[in-house]
């Protein structure tokens, strides 16, 4: 079978979210939460708070967006070194329910109601009651209006990473590509991997989506993320914002730990934060030259070129 004839064979139905799936999501979250969180602690001493670790309240929650591969991860477990967070990376609830804010399929009040209890659950289930919570989620790119009415003294970070690196460092995952048709794999929302549209691909398009090239559905990735991101961050207050380059994080470590360090209130970067973003990697800007022949390049310009001009990833 080739790519197209797995294309064109129909998309597995997306995962109902019944109160049974959430249920199962929710434990399975915690239960990769802990694992997740116990290898970044590994060889981190953090001290307990006590009584306080079962305070569920959230204040002041912190989204970190950003377009998949775009060091969305790495930047999370870095602001995860800051002593008074408590991260979390990419709940498998409120991955899940994205969509369901998205497509208007739940009302919001039903939506933020899950999402507020399971930040609640992480929160306290980590021992972390009377941190400040922060989630990476690249999916919280589409939904940031809802998240804002839902956590009225929420506050973001956005990574922008150069399109083309993106479009790279994607396609050599298995999510979007056109192999993965039929493996019967899922992401961690329940999206089955394979070159079928997704709930964020304009509808008008949604054929063409899956008939693409794995480098044009990366970029096309990119831009969507990217951009829906960019544009509903920009109705907030700017001190509620903070907008970083993927290749000012790596290039300029300590100057982005000042950054970042002041967006949380601190005066002077912690030592943790300087340490974790010490440990960038400098090759992956820029691979994309040696990457991309000139088919490829003209594939993710084509789908997201105006962006990347408008970014300044024009040389």
């Amino acid at each position: 079978m080739t790519a197209l004839d797995r294309a064109a064979a129909p998309a597995p139905p997306p995962m109902a979210l019944t109160p049974w799936r959430l249920t199962v999501l929710t434990a399975r979250g915690l239960m990769s939460d802990r694992r997740e969180r116990r290898r970044e602690r590994a060889g981190r001493a953090r001290t307990g708070l006590g009584p306080r670790a079962l305070d569920p309240r959230l204040r002041a929650p912190v989204f970190v967006l950003g377009a998949p591969r775009s060091g969305t991860t790495f930047l999370g477990s870095c602001i995860g070194a800051l002593p008074e967070v408590s991260y979390h990376f990419e709940p498998r609830v409120t991955k899940a329910a994205a969509r369901q804010v998205y497509e208007g399929t739940w009302s919001e009040r039903r939506a933020a109601r899950v999402f507020r209890s399971s930040y609640r659950l992480l929160l306290l289930a980590a021992g972390d009651g009377g941190r400040r919570f922060v989630e990476k989620n690249p999916e919280n790119c589409f939904v940031v209006p809802f998240l804002v009415r839902t956590f009225p003294d929420a506050r973001f970070v956005q990574i922008i990473r150069d399109g083309r690196d993106v479009a790279v460092s994607h396609a050599e995952k298995p999510w979007l590509s056109a192999k993965s048709a039929g493996t019967g794999q899922r992401g961690r929302g329940g999206q089955a991997w394979g070159p079928w549209a997704r709930w964020w691909v304009e509808r008008e398009r949604a054929e063409e989506f899956a008939t693409a090239s794995d480098l044009t559905r990366t970029a096309w990735s990119w831009r969507r993320f990217t951009d829906s991101a960019r544009t509903a961050l920009a109705e907030l207050p700017p001190e509620r914002v903070l907008t970083v380059r993927y290749e000012d994080v790596v290039r300029h470590p300590e100057q982005a730990a000042a950054t970042i360090a002041a967006f949380f209130g601190h005066a002077e970067p912690p030592a943790s934060l300087l340490e974790a973003l010490g440990r960038a990697d400098t090759g992956s800007i820029g691979r994309w030259r040696t990457a991309l022949d000139a088919d490829g390049l003209a594939d993710v310009d084509r789908e997201a070129g105006h962006l990347l001009r408008e970014l300044g990833y024009d040389s």
